[in-house]
């Protein structure tokens, strides 16, 4: 195993099959920096547009369509001290008799939150718009967009998701978590970005507390192992990712995913896989902000067979 550590220089708004920043081995671990979603640095300098920028991509030999990336995500840590996010709910979050009670900003401008992030004490403080008693929110840092490079020669934007991964804004990507993409082209290419150092479920502001990070990760590789959607593991869970919209069909693939990954690497029947999600599945929502809707299905280890 090898540790690169890496100094990006430029960032993409796509996921595509674009030139590698790094070629690294399978079982290499890389040390690299993320810029927040509007393109500024640890320093607050505007480096790249905005709209979700990603690190990399990088190049994992050995990886072909047909296999799973795995990417190990060991540390994500806020790499400055200001925050922000957005003031106002989505308005396809809420009823539409009550979008024109929402406080609406002056035309052409947003509503934006600023936050005070303190790593060493592991919270955020709304600094503005002033709360009364103040609210003071624990850290819980994540990456909000990250993925592979999709099959076809596709250039996918940054601001949404799909079967590569991309902007699903699930709080689940924290440190400690372990996710598998499918790999559409020779390397994979993968890329990384959109630190929140803390959100809530669905992004139903339409921002977490965007933030720039510091990211430590390992990229692995499974030969000849076939899967269709993004998958995780935690130490009690599995879970599953659909990106799509509406909300049903991205629930639709998130559960035919888990459905063929206990069929298919855990040996269940249709049967006994299928009673078994049907009373102990859980389900998560990612996003339902973005272009394409992210939902997650979980499955407790403990009910899988010994």
């Amino acid at each position: 195993m090898t540790i690169h550590v890496f100094t990006p220089a430029r960032y993409y708004n796509v996921l595509t099959a674009a030139p590698a920043v790094l070629t690294v081995a399978p079982s290499d671990t890389i040390e690299t920096a993320t810029v927040d979603a509007h393109g500024l640095d640890a320093q607050r300098n505007q480096v790249t547009p905005p709209g979700n920028p990603m690190t990399g991509p990088f190049f994992v030999m050995g990886a072909e369509p047909g296999d799973t990336l795995v990417v190990h995500l060991e540390a994500i840590t806020p790499n400055r001290t200001y925050g922000w996010s957005n003031a106002m709910l989505a308005p396809n979050v809420v009823d539409p008799d009550f979008v024109p009670e929402l406080p609406w900003p002056p035309k052409g401008e947003r509503r934006r939150s600023y936050w005070e992030v303190d790593v060493a004490a592991g919270v955020a403080s709304l600094v503005e718009p002033v709360v009364p008693g103040g609210l003071t929110l624990p850290l819980a840092p994540m990456l909000g967009c990250f993925g592979v490079a999709p099959a076809g020669g596709e250039a996918i934007s940054t601001a949404t998701s799909g079967p590569h991964g991309g902007n699903m804004d699930y709080r689940g990507f924290v440190a400690g978590v372990t996710v598998y993409f499918p790999v559409f082209v020779p390397g994979a290419l993968f890329f990384l970005g959109d630190g929140h150092a803390l959100q809530g479920d669905g992004e139903i502001a339409g921002a977490g507390v965007e933030v720039s990070c510091d990211v430590r990760f390992t990229l692995d590789l499974q030969k000849g192992r076939r899967i269709r959607w993004p998958r995780g593991e935690t130490p009690t869970h599995l879970f599953t990712v659909g990106n799509a919209r509406p909300l049903d069909q991205a629930l639709q693939h998130a559960t035919t995913e888990m459905v063929r990954w206990l069929q298919d690497e855990y040996g269940l029947s249709p049967m006994h896989a299928q009673t078994l999600l049907g009373q102990a599945v859980e389900y998560e929502i990612g996003n339902v902000f973005d272009p394409a809707y992210t939902i997650v299905c979980k499955l407790e280890k403990r009910w899988l067979p010994e």
